[in-house]
């Protein structure tokens, strides 16, 4: 029983800082789930992080992962429910409040000061993610393959991560 609270506790704290994209937190979750508790390998963790793109809300679908992973059934539901207890009671706070804040100044200045460190935060977990995962130059031309395409195409995310994941498939067996 311990060891749901302590899951709880941690996907609490995780919650409270889930904004801006769930990316900023990639570099955080890696700390806590594969280095920290053990709870993923690398590869898991990277899997985890592959797989949850094909759905939405993807990296609270991680949670809910390494939830199960650690925990069971009990430790998925608990990780999905704490991930998401945060914001949602700030989002309910916020809504009811929303026409007296969205002209405050203090507000339009703190969100403008929050919007480059995200920017960081995504660069480093694209750093982090980077490291581990593109080995060969086969991953790179992915990589830029997909950069490309989802940057100048209006195709799904979902059907570049499938189409990589076919072309990754293929290479292994030929």
């Amino acid at each position: 029983m311990a060891a749901i609270f302590n899951l709880a506790w941690i996907f609490l704290k995780i919650g409270l800082i889930f904004f801006g994209g769930g990316y900023v937190l990639i570099p955080l979750l890696h700390r806590i789930m594969v280095e920290q508790f053990h709870w993923l390998t690398l590869k898991e963790f990277l899997d985890g992080l592959a797989l949850s793109q094909l759905t939405p809300g993807p990296l609270a679908m991680l949670a809910t992962f390494t939830g199960f992973r650690a925990g069971g059934f009990v430790g998925g539901l608990v990780a999905t429910v704490f991930i998401f207890l945060p914001c949602t009671a700030l989002m309910l706070f916020l809504s009811s409040r929303y026409e007296k804040l969205r002209n405050m100044e203090l507000i339009k200045t703190a969100l403008d000061g929050i919007l480059p460190a995200v920017v960081g935060l995504v660069t480093a977990a694209a750093y982090s993610l980077g490291k581990t995962s593109l080995l060969s130059p086969r991953d790179f031309l992915l990589l830029g393959g997909g950069f490309l395409i989802l940057q100048f195409t209006r195709l799904s995310p979902m059907v570049v991560i499938l189409g990589s994941g076919a072309i990754g498939f293929f290479f292994h067996f030929s």
